[in-house]
């Protein structure tokens, strides 16, 4: 049987945090300057104290992704050691994560295929791309029908988020200044979705509670999920997100929503108060039957 490793970067948030301890995934820190210093992402800042740092910041932090050298280092060790690899990165119009892992790859291809995935999400949407491929490695689905799974997985990945603090997205122009200004004057909370990898906003509400119905609402659209993680900003569930999961398990009694802490590359995307649902559509039985 094939040895296969998973590699991704640190926008993908695994819960429990060891599960990305054990192999075969590795994780390439993102870069996180904050104040004017550099931190590797869960290296040299843990999350716990990059969100607690970005909560009382004099500065928006910015984010940048792996070096194409980094990349080659992990591959070149990997490659040594596995038959093929998996690479998911978080959505190419988000971060420049996908490119420099595909032009790292380049020089093993001989030797060690490498799939370089663009998982056209973020945080908890990268960890259920990367969870899907364990299980079909476990199984004993060869590097390539895996990549391809997780592939077309991509495409019935959704995601919903709101935000209560608009002047990340100002920031990183995910908001028109316009919007965003008038968002923080009145306390509107604005709701984003990703849409073909962008991050985009949908809507805005006045309040939590028509935010969480917002949620709802979207999830309940699904009639099948076969994974799904409920984000925020601390180590246990806010009262938002504890309230999201109350109505989700209602709605849908035989399946999880597991809690899960984001990380710093995420909040210095959305701010360090936002909740978030990420889920993966079960894939159609009888599109699936017709290969």
């Amino acid at each position: 049987m094939q040895r296969v490793a998973i590699v991704t970067d640190s926008y993908a948030h695994f819960s429990p945090p060891l599960s990305v301890t054990l192999e075969p995934i590795t994780v390439v820190p993102n870069r996180l300057t904050l104040d004017g210093r550099s931190y590797r992402e869960n290296v040299d800042l843990s999350t716990d104290e990059a969100l607690r740092m970005i909560a009382l910041r004099s500065s928006t932090p910015s984010v940048s992704p792996p070096s194409v050298s980094d990349y080659a280092a992990v591959y070149g060790r990997l490659s040594a050691e596995y038959d093929a690899i998996l690479s998911i990165h978080a959505s190419r119009e988000i971060s420049e994560s996908w490119a420099r892992a595909r032009e790292a790859a380049h020089p093993y291809q001989g030797r060690c295929p490498i799939h370089v995935i663009d998982s056209q999400s973020i945080s908890a949407g990268e960890a259920i791309l990367a969870r899907a491929a364990l299980r079909a490695l476990d199984i004993g689905d060869p590097a390539e029908s895996v990549a391809r799974m997780v592939r077309g997985a991509v495409d019935r990945l959704y995601a919903i988020f709101f935000t209560e603090q608009s002047d990340f997205l100002l920031h990183n122009g995910i908001m028109e200044p316009a919007q965003a200004i008038l968002a923080s004057m009145i306390g509107i909370k604005p709701i984003l979705t990703i849409e073909n990898g962008v991050l985009t906003p949908m809507e805005k509400v006045r309040t939590r509670s028509q935010a969480i119905e917002r949620m709802v609402e979207f999830a309940v659209e699904f009639t099948e999920i076969e994974d799904a993680a409920i984000i925020g900003p601390r180590p246990g569930p806010s009262d938002a997100a504890r309230s999201l999961q109350d109505r989700l398990s209602a709605e849908f009694p035989s399946r999880p929503f597991p809690y899960m802490m984001y990380g710093a590359s995420l909040a210095a995307l959305i701010g360090a108060d936002a909740t978030g649902l990420i889920l993966l559509e079960e894939e159609d039985d009888e599109l699936n039957n017709e290969y």
